[in-house]
């Protein structure tokens, strides 16, 4: 059973924590998109309130401009020159509102212009960051993927050299076993003509205590052994 080296764990680990952080980057993006949405529509319904207190002050000032025009139907003729003034200052007013009204549309314009602008930027951020963790996840998957095939390659280096040193002792065992027999062989060779050596020795030694023996029995023994 292969257990896993601590590097091969830590990479694994690296790979958990980097999947872990582009989920809270996900998460993060969605928050965010959700805010932007709320504000857009917080912006939007601003806009509508802007746009219906306007209206509603326009409508208040046509009916303060018609009943203004209606007391000035009923005053006399010495009068007129003082409702013209103030028809004068109603439209005035009314040009004033008008154009505090426009700023007021162009301002939320851009407000909004500008959020649909950061939430663009902020998807464009996300979207970059993705690709990077994605390709972060990529080189870890590539460098789990070598280090596995040179794990895979360091054991079957090591089953070959086991291999080689085992075929080794083995040559060397049966090299040892020919050199034992060799010295056997050579031993008894040897004993064996010691002994040889030693039989010729002794039979030469027997051979001469032999004539020795007959030296010394020689004819005067023979004669004293007739005379007895």
């Amino acid at each position: 059973m292969n257990v896993p080296s601590p590097g091969y764990e830590a990479n694994a680990d690296e790979l958990l924590e980097s999947q872990k952080e582009v989920r809270h980057l996900k998460n993060t993006i969605s928050a965010l998109r959700e805010e932007l949405e709320g504000l857009q529509y917080e912006s939007q319904e601003k806009v509508q309130r802007a746009i219906a207190d306007a209206s509603d002050e326009a409508v208040q000032l046509k009916e303060t401009a018609s009943a203004l025009r209606d007391e000035l139907d009923n005053l006399n003729f010495e009068k007129g020159q003082a409702v013209q003034e103030a028809i004068a200052n109603s439209h005035d007013e009314i040009q004033q509102l008008t154009k505090t009204a426009q700023a007021l549309r162009d301002e939320l314009d851009n407000l909004s212009f500008e959020k649909d602008r950061a939430v663009q930027e902020a998807i464009a951020h996300g979207a970059d960051e993705t690709k990077q963790l994605t390709q972060t996840a990529s080189a870890l998957r590539e460098e789990l993927d070598n280090l596995s095939f040179e794990k895979d390659r360091a054991v079957q280096e090591a089953i070959a050299t086991g291999a080689d040193e085992i075929k080794q002792l083995k040559e060397t065992v049966a090299a040892l076993r020919e050199e034992l027999d060799s010295i056997k062989n050579t031993y008894e060779d040897k004993l064996q003509e010691l002994e040889r050596a030693a039989r010729d020795e002794i039979k030469q030694l027997q051979e001469t205590a032999a004539a020795l023996r007959q030296e010394l029995e020689g004819p005067g023994a023979g004669n004293d052994g007739e005379a007895k």
